[in-house]
């Protein structure tokens, strides 16, 4: 498993922690969001997704990335 944590803008509130947290859980990733740090930590396993993907479902999610 692979860590890495993302600047992620356009999170204003719990919500939107949520909704981040969702998609990539979704697509077998484990994240945690925060609107407070504009971050979302995630573990993943690089030979199931790339950062890449994770960054195009965050993106997909309606955030920047």
């Amino acid at each position: 498993m692979e860590k890495i944590i993302f600047h992620v803008t356009g999170m204003s509130c719990g919500h939107c922690e949520k909704a981040v947290e969702n998609a990539l859980e979704d697509v077998g990733v484990t994240a945690k969001a925060s609107a407070k740090n504009s971050t979302v930590a995630v573990e993943f396993d690089p030979n199931k997704i790339t950062q890449e993907a994770i960054k195009a479902e965050i993106r997909e999610a309606g955030y920047n990335v």
